[in-house]
């Protein structure tokens, strides 16, 4: 009952911080807070580039979308695991395989958290991992392209809330799972759920040079909820620490009865010492199913193979691979500091930060200062390796990210607030409102070794009255503080797509030197490529047609044709004759059931068309590409079926048959 009159009463905070947050009372103080030079900081000038790119995940929407900073100018939308009309990722027939599952085609997933690679502890902008949450999945995006490349399926996962995280050499992306599962999957009665539930641990390898991912393992762990996680890094290099709530192992009427111990924990998990063991022969092959999807660069097109098996480990298997944290109350947030010597615990329901000393660990281990265990798993004393606490320091406290001067920035969800805390003496130092109910906070490279310790993106879930309204949902807010100084200052805030949980940032000039400028014809290897106009033709294979053509500023080619009949299927399979990167083309045709076409420089995509009904019907681009952009267009004249119309089409203004 103390529980649950603890919730309530947080709750009744929450309520009346958002009830108290009317017009009236904000006017003033929203003038203030940016009067001054304030607002100058966040502002680029026309033609200037922004400092730091910042990739903020979509949630709901499944994508991940591109901000400057300091301007919270949005510049592209990644689609990663959602049907996207506009660039027809998950339309177009070379990128539906992209979106493929073990249950089938799934156009849609919940993106919670990106992560940018990193060498050496410190972020070297190859790629961005992100993860979808709802159908188990994690998504590498290519940052010379910024397009989707990779998606790998987790198996013997459900709710894969706790990733995507990169170890210091991106070895690994590693993701947890929210919900504890029987695995494998059987039927049996939910009662039974404690003791005989797992919660699978995923380590995906990264290739160095290509980046190709592989699930190399899955470490089967006791029924908990798992959430945030954060590698080790500098002197903590080879661990990786998840922060773990439900420990009562729950499974109904969560928001009580998952909040009856005063401690949860943070699992430390040895992943070299796992690693080693699986290298040796470790581990059981377990039959499974998941699919491992691949865009081909070079083909342009993606390819799905389903997968049979993965490797799992009993952690009781590798003695000393994993040690468990008493950590208060069902944290949230699990976060290493840049020497990789303090782990912060964020416990929802706990008045204080906590943090652990990596090398206080590794002494309980040695000297076995154990409180017991948890299914044969060392539960270390929570005296012994607690190095220091923060005072109450807010309510709800979730997520901490370093400047790497020293300082520590964690939100708080009830309090609606940013906190600035001192690394070794746990003093506040500066406190900031949010407005509202703030999650995550990202500052560029603050899970890293080396953080940029300018900017500070705070990621609201609430944003009552700051914005004009548009229905019945508002936009989700965030907000940009300048924290070079000792004193933080919000200069900017700026809507988002749809709801973000967490974001990555880089400076630009990491980025901009790597980013494909020029798409060369020859390289493109699409077995339907025309890489010319005098390439540009029509074939028909029975009631299937094949239309390979070419797209150039400003004009199709063929722009006419005549022949195709009713009850055929045609694959206009178009390739963008330009390579500089700028100059993309788009395609539609009346009665596609599909979207258009936004084709890149030297590149081919393919739309399927089956007609509706006998007519000449046009085509035309979608895209604004110049002056004569209204005359880029054709026609396909459709005749009945078994009519003895020719197959021909137009180039150059002259036609042309199969002959």
């Amino acid at each position: 009952m103390k529980n649950k009159n603890l919730i309530i009463a947080a709750l009744a905070i929450v309520t009346f911080s958002f009830a108290s947050c009317d017009n009236s009372s904000n006017k003033s103080d929203n003038a203030g807070a940016l009067s001054g030079n304030m607002a100058e900081r966040a502002y680029v000038a026309p033609g200037e580039h922004d400092e730091f790119y910042s990739f903020i995940s979509g949630g709901f929407s499944g994508q991940l979308s591109v901000y400057g900073l300091p301007s919270g100018r949005l510049f592209k939308v990644i689609p990663v695991f959602s049907q996207d009309a506009e660039k027809a990722y998950g339309y177009n027939e070379e990128t539906k395989p992209m979106l493929n599952t073990s249950y089938g085609f799934v156009p849609w997933d919940d993106s919670h958290h990106p992560d940018i690679s990193q060498t050496a502890g410190e972020l070297d902008g190859r790629w961005v991992f992100i993860n979808g949450n709802n159908t188990p999945r994690i998504a590498k995006i290519d940052l010379t392209t910024f397009e989707t490349t990779e998606i790998i399926e987790l198996p013997n996962s459900a709710g894969n809330h706790s990733s995507s995280f990169v170890t210091e050499n991106t070895e690994y992306v590693v993701a947890g799972t929210r919900f504890s599962v029987p695995v494998p999957q059987r039927d049996m009665p939910i009662d039974e759920y404690k003791g005989n539930f797992k919660g699978a641990l995923s380590f995906i390898s990264v290739d160095p040079e290509e980046g190709h991912m592989n699930l190399e393992f899955q470490i089967l762990m006791p029924g908990f909820n798992y959430d945030l996680s954060h590698p080790g890094r500098g002197k903590s290099h080879g661990w990786f620490f998840f922060s773990t709530y439900n420990t009562e192992e729950g499974h109904t009427l969560l928001e009580v009865n998952a909040s009856q111990n005063d401690k949860d924990f943070i699992a430390a998990v040895n992943w070299k010492k796992i690693e080693e063991y699986v290298k040796n022969g470790g581990g059981k092959k377990m039959p499974t199913n998941y699919a491992h999807n691949v865009y081909d660069e070079k083909t342009h097109m993606a390819t799905s193979t389903m997968k049979k098996e993965v490797v799992v480990v009993d952690p009781l298997e590798v003695p000393g691979a994993v040690y468990l944290l008493p950590t208060p109350k069902s944290p949230h947030g699990c976060d290493v500091d840049p020497s990789g010597e303090y782990i912060v615990g964020s416990g929802k329901l706990s008045a204080n930060l906590t943090i652990h000393s990596f090398t206080k660990m590794l002494a309980a281990i040695e000297n076995e200062k154990f409180a017991g265990d948890a299914y044969g798993i060392p539960i270390l004393n929570f005296e012994d390796v607690m190095e220091g606490t923060v005072v109450q320091p807010g309510l709800g406290p979730l997520h901490t990210e370093f400047d790497g001067k020293g300082n520590a920035y964690t939100t708080f969800f009830i309090s609606s607030e940013v906190v600035k805390w001192k690394l070794g003496t746990w003093e506040v130092l500066d406190r900031k409102p949010t407005y509202y109910s703030v999650g995550h906070l990202m500052i560029p490279g603050g899970n890293s070794r080396a953080p940029f310790g300018k900017y500070l993106v705070a990621m609201n879930k609430i944003t009552k009255d700051r914005y004009i309204p548009t229905g019945p949902e508002v936009t989700q807010s965030a907000q940009l503080f300048d924290i070079s100084g000792d004193k933080m200052e919000m200069i900017l805030d700026f809507p988002t797509i749809g709801e973000p949980h967490y974001a990555a940032g880089i400076p630009a000039d990491l980025l901009k030197p790597n980013s494909r400028k020029i798409f060369k014809l020859e390289e493109n290897e699409h077995p339907f490529v025309a890489k010319s106009e005098k390439e540009a033709k029509v074939v028909r294979d029975g009631n299937t047609v094949h239309v390979y053509m070419t797209m150039i500023r400003s004009h199709f080619a063929p722009d006419n044709i005549e022949g195709i009949q009713m009850g055929d299927k045609v694959y206009f399979h178009v390739t963008n004759l330009e390579q500089d990167y700028d100059v993309p083309h788009g395609i539609s045709m009346i009665g596609a059931n599909t979207s258009e076409l936004l084709i890149m420089p030297g590149q081919t995509e393919t739309f399927t068309w089956e007609p509706k009904g006998e007519g000449v019907w046009p085509f035309y681009c979608t895209d604004f590409c110049s002056a004569l952009h209204q005359e880029m267009q054709g026609y396909v004249r459709v005749s009945p079926k078994g009519s003895d119309v020719s197959m021909k089409w137009t180039l150059d203004d002259e036609w042309y048959d199969s002959e």
